[in-house]
């Protein structure tokens, strides 16, 4: 067991309380997270007032700043979203662009703030581009800070030009579970080597 902790930041484009497809699959890892003894939150960005911007705090009822908190106090970050047009929805881009403030942020000892920290990627959608915004989202949490374990990236893509999402599903098909498992298990792995030796300092 481990006092390890991860949080969710779902990207889908769908307020509370309609169902998301990428939320489905972030809870889906956030449990494989749970059989290691990982806490966990999950937050739905689209029902937070996130403003636009590229700062840690934009101001004026913004409530970036207490997320960011929320990824601050975890060990692992899942970063969730569907795919719109072969891209990250808007909200995960916006989400990228918030964590760019991170990039002049440091710890106490100098580090990049997000240094320590594990990042994975998870996307759905019923099209092509899975691999392409797994890519995406991967290249600007590295460029953060964020560690990325050894196969961190899961999706799921249904057929092209047809309506059946993720949360469609009967069950969860058994590649897509085997690969949220070792996902799960590599991040939890690395968020404890990293916990026990942190990056050298300059």
């Amino acid at each position: 067991m481990t006092d390890l902790s991860a949080i969710a930041l779902v990207c889908t484009l769908t307020p509370s309380p309609e169902p998301s497809s990428s939320e489905l699959m972030a809870h889906h890892i956030l449990d494989e997270l749970k059989a290691y003894g990982v806490q966990s939150s999950l937050v739905r960005v689209v029902d937070h007032n996130v403003k636009r911007g590229v700062l840690t705090d934009m101001g004026d009822g913004d409530e970036w700043p207490a997320l960011r908190e929320k990824i601050l106090a975890a060990d692992i970050l899942i970063l969730s979203t569907p795919i719109w047009l072969g891209h990250p929805s808007s909200v995960a881009q916006q989400v990228m662009e918030r964590l760019d403030a991170e990039l002049s942020e440091t710890d106490e000892q100098g580090r990049p703030i997000m240094y320590g920290k594990v990042a994975a990627v998870a996307v759905v959608g019923n099209e092509d581009g899975a691999h392409k915004t797994i890519a995406d989202m991967m290249q600007g949490l590295n460029d953060v800070g964020f560690t990325l374990p050894a196969q961190g990236g899961t999706y799921w893509v249904g057929e092209a030009m047809q309506t059946v999402d993720f949360k469609d599903l009967d069950q969860v098909p058994k590649p897509v579970a085997s690969t949220n498992a070792g996902l799960a298990r590599n991040a939890v792995h690395l968020a404890r080597m990293l916990r026990e030796k942190q990056y050298p300092v300059e």
